[in-house]
């Protein structure tokens, strides 16, 4: 079979249509602004409490990194738990944890009532330690989440790892069994639909160029024309640009890469990963794989840092290969049928952020850690437009921009950062 430069996830789908001659309405109570995870978890929720809801997707309904990525739903933040509790304290770091979990649980119970097939699973994640230091670390990484947030995990030791993934490569591992594996198009789809059930509107084709204070309203200015709203959400993430730029120069556009291999036999699929986990490794440069519903191997990495272009697609396939092949010499002569590329979103401090700014309410920086925490504050800032308390630990804490002021949106500095990252790697 010929590789393609697609998302598989995309094969398995069959997005919701949308109306391309429909013209926008004049005035909305609320303008959502990107039809990913945060968008139209949003859209969804402000439309089942009444409010005029319309959702302006610059390409196509889920078209960014909410159908691109590994489809992992994991607890916790990039950033470590420790460095979360000595940067804003064990009051808030503990309601940032919880935020993670209850993270889990909205997907779950939004799959639930909306009868979302998505292959929602409570599959659980492993960890695996590329050096003996770094299960060190883990083991003082599990006695933390039990002294601090009464949170257990389990530390797998090397010599009983094959229970756990099919690679003698690693020095142990921890699980945590509350994480979950979801296929992340099929999501998506699901929301968009649940969103426009409940009488939200999708428009695509329709990117914001602009958004400006006119009076006691914003107007949204777009491609298919102009609107009026009473508030409007940003959930643009990896995709941030000119619209929002106080927002744009705070999120670092970072690339992501996968590959998926061709079906693989149930024994061997048994064989590389036991218990279905969704498994990353402790390196900074790290790869993150999985199988997926129909037992491929989902192989992914930083195999460059740059955002994805034909190029950077292309060359990734070779590179993740090599990766998966040195995790599973036994799937060397496993096909890969699909390679592509998504953007991430990385604050400077490595930290979710949701809250406003500008009059504008927006939810990002999840470096990774978006399938799940995208929609839970969604949900929460649907909550705040309405009027009720919402559970946002994320909403007053600083948001930092790139030091000096060196950074303006466009991401000159990311080779730099690539071979920091490789040298941490290397020393650590």
């Amino acid at each position: 079979m010929t590789l393609k430069a697609q998302t598989f996830w995309l094969d398995t789908v069959t997005m919701p249509t949308t109306d391309g001659a429909r013209p926008l309405p004049e005035k909305v109570d609320v303008a959502v602004i990107g039809s990913g995870f945060t968008g139209l978890s949003a859209a969804l929720a402000l439309a089942k409490r009444g409010a005029r809801v319309t959702v302006l997707e610059a390409e196509m309904i889920g078209w960014g990194a909410s159908s691109r990525n590994g489809g992992m739903a994991l607890t916790g933040m990039k950033l470590g738990l420790s460095k979360v509790l000595s940067q804003y304290g064990r009051e808030a770091a503990r309601r940032m944890f919880a935020a993670s979990l209850a993270a889990i649980d909205c997907v779950e119970q939004i799959v639930t009532e909306e009868g979302i097939e998505c292959d929602f699973s409570r599959s659980g994640h492993l960890e695996v330690a590329c050096k003996p230091a770094h299960f060190d670390h883990f083991a003082r990484g599990a006695a933390l989440m039990a002294r601090e947030f009464n949170h257990q995990v389990r530390l797998v030791p090397k010599d009983e790892l094959r229970s756990e993934i099919g690679s003698d490569i690693y020095y142990g591992g921890f699980v945590d069994a509350m994480s979950a594996g979801v296929n992340p198009a099929r999501y998506v789809a699901g929301l968009a639909r649940a969103a426009q059930k409940a009488g939200a509107e999708l428009y695509e084709r329709a990117r914001v160029e602009r958004v400006e204070r006119d009076g006691t309203t914003l107007k949204v200015r777009t491609k298919r024309g102009d609107l009026r709203a009473a508030e409007v959400v940003v959930g643009t993430s990896g995709y941030t640009g000119r619209a929002t730029p106080s927002l744009q120069e705070k999120i670092v556009p970072i690339g992501s890469y996968i590959i998926v291999t061709e079906p693989l036999g149930e024994d061997l699929a048994r064989a590389v990963s036991p218990r279905s986990r969704m498994i990353f490794d402790s390196k900074n440069f790290l790869y993150y794989f999985r199988l997926t519903p129909d037992r491929r191997m989902l192989f992914g990495g930083r195999a460059a840092f740059f955002p994805e272009t034909a190029t950077t697609v292309r060359e990734s396939a070779e590179i993740l290969r090599r990766g998966m092949v040195g995790v599973y010499p036994q799937l060397r002569d496993v096909k890969v049928e699909y390679v592509w590329g998504g953007t991430l979103d990385f604050a400077f401090d490595m930290m979710p952020h949701a809250g406003k700014m500008d009059g504008l309410h927006y939810a990002l920086g999840y470096a990774g850690h978006g399938v799940a925490m995208a929609t839970y504050l969604g949900t929460q800032l649907a909550a705040a437009i309405s009027g009720e308390t919402s559970d946002n630990p994320f909403a007053h804490i600083p948001f930092p921009g790139a030091p000096l002021g060196l950074y303006n949106g466009v991401p000159w500095f990311l080779p730099f950062v690539g071979a920091w990252y490789r040298f941490l790697d290397w020393i650590s």
